[in-house]
Parts: structure tokens; sequence; C-alpha cells
């Protein structure tokens, strides 16, 4: 029989049953449900709602259980629903009637709220150490590449000369970013709804106070209609993956693009890539092609809680019971991607030769030529007009601007003179940009500095 079944004359449909029950996958909350019972029970006791002794017998019970899932020795019903019925019922059949008094002055409303921020709660500071330990992936490779000299690129056209190391700082600081965001969610959410009750709390001496330091969280959520129908959190920590996914999509991207024999800058390890069934010269980067794909099915789970939430009224909606598919997909997915991605890293070989041969041609010292200009006394744009000039004779002559004679030079400009081949060589063009943030070997190791500086305080 159904625990809310008092009300009912008709058993319920056996396919309403299956829409209904989220034992399938809510199942995976049992220690957080679990903990906020036994809280909730000791709360129950000390205030004098239920007998103490009632309270340690529901204790010492949910104390079992907890040992008896965790040995593989509790099957779930899905006749039960949902991992709060399940655990309930399995509770009273141990204890008996003290396992009854356990759901005074609560409700499924706020037990399932309370579950899912624990459970977010405790995924959280798992992923940031994911995403730090990339850091550390990210910052190995920069201090071991930081005069592998390559192209820069916009609108995926040559452009600027930087090295591999300025672009290993550009990715490390975005996963910073992504730190920074799931702390912020994790600073956000960190407010206990146990006691909202079913959504106006409840007419028994409740202390929320002392649950909500009970479970580790800073205070009680301040209003009880919002905290069984709020999953702002949920969609914040979907957000904050959605973006964290889509960095590691672009970085995906470079990477497929430069395992390819069009460009060959890097070489990914066998043990990250795979062959073909057919054409047996094929390695392919299938782990980034993986991760690019897998981006979407995270911003998937963010879409569908949008959807989900955005037409709800207050409170609590069985709506709701579909963001835990979607949350527990999308951090399994991404707890996936970056171990995966960190090592496909880590393991790559860099081909500086390659990096460098490319950079040498696409004119990307063309900026550096007009620069030089200047240095001479020539405004920007004239200078910008006469290096368009020689670009144009080098596509003619099939030369590059460090090829072109300085008699080819001084045909366009009386300005040049031998120490512009100096002032085009690719180092000097890259070491040159000393300003912060730039690709200059020293302004590469500060930022490397940077970010190890933030991996090891939040690490803590």
């Amino acid at each position: 029989m159904k625990l809310w079944a008092g009300r009912f004359q008709k058993e319920t449909d056996s396919l309403v049953n299956e829409i209904n029950s989220s034992i399938d996958f809510d199942a995976r909350l049992y220690k957080q449900d679990i903990a906020g019972s036994i809280a909730h029970a000791q709360m129950l006791g000390k205030q004098g709602i239920i007998e103490a002794h009632e309270a340690e017998t529901i204790v010492e019970g949910l104390k079992t259980i907890l040992a008896d899932i965790e040995a593989g020795q509790v099957e779930f019903s899905a006749d039960n629903e949902d991992i709060h019925m399940n655990i309930e019922t399995i509770l009273t059949q141990r204890v008996g009637d003290a396992g009854k008094r356990l759901h005074t002055a609560r409700s499924r409303n706020d037990q399932v709220a309370v579950d899912t921020r624990l459970y977010v709660k405790e995924e959280i500071p798992v992923l940031i150490g994911l995403v730090l330990d990339l850091e550390d992936v990210l910052v190995k490779k920069a201090k071991a590449t930081l005069d592998a000299v390559m192209p820069g690129y916009t609108h995926v056209q040559r452009a600027q000369p930087t090295t591999f190391a300025h672009y290993m700082m550009a990715y490390a600081n975005m996963f910073k970013r992504d730190v920074t965001r799931l702390e912020d969610c994790l600073e956000r959410l960190d407010e206990c709804p146990l006691g909202a009750g079913a959504l106006a709390t409840t007419t028994y001496p409740i202390d929320r106070f002392a649950t909500a330091a009970a479970l580790g969280f800073q205070k009680p959520t301040d209003n009880s209609m919002d905290s069984v129908s709020d999953r702002d959190y949920v969609i914040e920590l979907l957000s904050a993956l959605s973006i964290l996914m889509m960095h590691l999509s672009r970085f995906s991207e470079e990477i497929v693009l430069w395992c390819s024999w069009e460009f060959k800058f890097v070489d990914l390890d066998d043990a990250y890539s795979t062959g073909s069934s057919i054409m047996p010269q094929k390695k392919n980067p299938d782990v980034a092609e993986l991760v690019r794909g897998k981006t979407g099915r995270v911003y998937g789970a963010l879409m569908a809680l949008l959807t989900v939430m955005k037409g709800l009224p207050l409170a609590y909606n069985k709506d709701t019971q579909e963001d835990k598919e979607a949350l527990f997909d999308a951090i399994d997915t991404v707890e996936i991607c970056l171990p995966v991605f960190g090592a496909m890293l880590d393991t790559l070989t860099i081909r500086p030769k390659n990096m460098a041969r490319a950079a040498a041609g696409g004119f990307i010292n063309a900026t550096d030529c007009a620069d030089y200009l200047t240095r001479k006394g020539l405004p920007f744009r004239e200078a910008y007009m006469i290096v368009g000039r020689l670009v144009n004779l080098c596509i003619k002559t099939g030369d590059t601007l460090d090829t072109l004679t300085l008699r080819d030079f001084r045909a366009i400009s009386g300005l040049f003179d031998e120490d512009v081949y100096e002032a085009l060589a690719l180092k000097t063009c890259v070491n040159g940009r000393k300003v912060y943030g730039g690709p200059a070997k020293e302004s590469v190791e500060k930022q490397i500095v940077l970010i190890e500086e933030f991996v090891a305080q939040h690490r803590g």
C-alpha cells in the first residue's frame, strides 16, 4: 500500500506507477536522504516532538540501512516510488512504529530539496578538483613549450605569431573562470530547505537552524515556498557546466585540427586515439571528438530544466522530478570528460618544427613590419599600406617578408634597413610582445605563476 494511500479508493494504474516512479534514478541520493532523515529525527527528539528513545531508534535504524545499502543488501521497490519512501518503508519494517514517526513535521517536498542540495554540494568540490587537475596539465605543457613559436589565428587564418605555451595559458584562464563559477554556485546553494514542509512549514516547534547546522549548511533558507520550488542552484550548476564543456569543446576542436596532417602540430598518444575498421593508416582523435560531442548533452540538460521550470507556479510541482536525470547525467558527463581530456593533453607530443614552419608562412609578422616603420617615424596607417604592398609583392613572387631582399624593401620604402630582418624574426616578434598578458616568454612565465597560485589557493 502507498504511504499516501489513505485518501484513495482505487489502486494506482500501472502506467501511472511507471511514469511516477523515480527510484530508478534517484536511488543515488540514498546517502543524502539518510543524512537528512538522521538530522531531522535528532531534531525531533531534541525538541520533544517525538520521544528521545524513538529518535535514537530511528537514527540507529537509518544507520543500519545505510550500511546494508552500501553492502548491496537492499533492493529498492518501484512500488514505493522514490528513494524517500523506499527508505521510510524499510525503516518502518525494521523498527516498527518509531519509523512511522520520522515523517513528522516533514514533507517529501522539503526532503527531496535537501537531498538534491546535499548532492550538488558534494559534487561541486569534485568537479572543481578535476578542473584544477586539468590546470596542472596546462601549466606543465606551457612550461615545456615557452619557446615553441606557432601561428595564432583569427577567422581560422594565420594572424600573428604566438607560442604553444601562450595558447595553453589562454585555456588555463578559461578553466580558471569555470572554477570560480562553480564556487559561486556552491556559495549560493549553501542554505538548507529542510523544515519548509510541503510549502508552509509546520505547526510543530521544529528547529531549522539545528538541522541546517547538522547537515553542514550555512543557514536555513529564508522562505518556505521558495525552499521547495527552487531549482535555481541546479540550473546555475548546469549553466556553469555548459560553459565548462564549451571550453573543453573549443579546445577539442583545436586538437582535432592540430593533429590532422594538414597541421601536424601535435601527435596524440596511441592510448588516447582509435583506428579505422577499414583504413589501416588512420589514427583518429576520438577522445577530442567525443568531448566535443558530449558538450551538446550537457547543453541539453540545461535547456531541459530551464524549459521544465519556466511555467511552474509556486510552490512544489511534480515537474521538478525531471531535474534529477538531467543533473545526474550532466555531472557524470563532465566527470568523465575532464580526466580523459587531461590525460590526452598530458600525453600528446608537440611538433615545434611543424609549428615554426607554419608560422613562417602566412605573413604573420606583417603587423611587426608595420610597427618597425612606425618606430622609424611613419604614421601607422601609412606603414600599414606599405606593408600591404609588400605582402602583395610576396604573393606574386612566392616570397615571405623575411625572404625579400633589402632592395625589395627599399623599392617600396627607403625607411627599411638591415635591421628589418631581426625585427621580422618570429622569435623577435613574439618576445617583443612583453605587454601584460602577451606571448613573450617573460609574460607567459608570469601567467603560469598566476595559474599555479590560483590552483594552490583553490585546492586549499
